[in-house]
């Protein structure tokens, strides 16, 4: 099987693939790690170490390369530039190969002609979709961080990761550069279409379809992260619980005294029936209650939910190897 890190496949309204693969080349008859590194280019000082670690396993006992054994090349630009985290955000350095061989289709709730739940803020408008967005955005940045191919289902060429509090509405949001339809079940469905479409490509692998939505209640209700899988999906609720895990212990870690209770639950939303990969559905909070909402104005707090997100699939993804 091959080894996939991100890089970028430019579509029509922005990159909705990342999948960048190791370069892979066959040793000539009696050629050792040296002269092999030199013929494909490479310093061998700089590159030797990289080649040995990618390709653990693969070498003879006595450290020898195997005629006909195709050999992975070490990157030599760990970064991946995508134009859909915004100017500021696009170049993404990747840090470690935590998530190498994991697929993942990010998700944001709503978008288009339909903005989600609405609250009002100093009398401006609070959009679900906008800031459901900008924290799927934020985690892709990080899953990529960690060698991650990533699939931005949702995509708005104008709004990359934004550093405000109060988040524009527009309807832009494109399902992978087509319109969104306003019907409910059209909406949904199209999403599951093209995460079906790309899961026929990927399948083999660990993947997971990451749906981000915030809630609406009481402006009194006060309310934790929660996640919703498939009743009949035991990843699906391995993923849930990695993830309401994460959350936990990071709240224990930055605010003992507040405690958490965000729950995993089964529920039988469209989205998780109709996506063929494992599927966690994540409402990070009630949009009408004022303290839920530091959680989405702040952008330091975006940032930390979208990194916990990333942090609780690598969590679930080194339990499926």
């Amino acid at each position: 099987m091959k080894r996939f890190i991100p890089f970028i496949y430019m579509l029509l309204f922005g990159a909705s693939l990342f999948a960048q693969t190791y370069k892979t080349a066959t040793p000539e008859r009696g050629e050792g790690v040296n002269a092999f590194l030199l013929r494909n280019g490479y310093n061998v000082e700089k590159y030797k170490a990289e080649f040995l670690r990618i390709n653990v396993g693969r070498l003879g006992s006595d450290g020898s390369l195997r005629l006909g054994v195709a050999y992975y090349l070490p990157l030599k630009d760990r970064s991946v530039t995508e134009p859909l985290l915004g100017p500021r955000y696009a170049k993404v350095t990747i840090e470690n190969d935590r998530l190498l061989g994991a697929t993942f289709y990010l998700v944001s709730g709503h978008g288009g002609p339909d903005p989600g739940a609405m609250a009002t803020l100093r009398g401006s408008a609070l959009c679900e979709d906008e800031y459901a967005y900008d924290v799927v955005v934020r985690t892709a940045r990080h899953l990529l961080s960690m060698g991650a191919t990533v699939h931005l289902i949702i995509q708005d060429p104008d709004d990359g990761i934004r550093d405000s509090e109060l988040l524009r509405y527009d309807d832009h949001e494109t399902c992978e550069g087509k319109a969104i339809p306003l019907d409910q079940v059209e909406r949904l469905k199209q999403r599951c279409v093209a995460i079906n479409r790309h899961f026929d490509h990927d399948k083999g692998g660990y993947c997971r379809a990451i749906f981000v939505h915030i809630d609406s209640r009481s402006p009194r209700e006060r309310i934790d992260i929660f996640a919703y899988h498939h009743k009949d999906s035991k990843l699906g609720k391995r993923t849930a619980e990695c993830l309401l895990k994460t959350f936990e212990r990071k709240y224990k870690q930055f605010q003992p005294s507040r405690g958490f209770s965000g729950t995993v639950s089964d529920r039988g939303l469209y989205v998780l029936k109709s996506t063929n990969p494992v599927a966690v559905f994540l409402e990070l909070g009630n949009l009408q209650n004022q303290l839920d909402q530091q959680r989405f104005l702040k952008p330091d707090n975006r940032e930390a939910v979208a990194k916990w997100i990333a942090e609780g699939l690598a969590d679930d993804y080194s339990h499926s190897k």
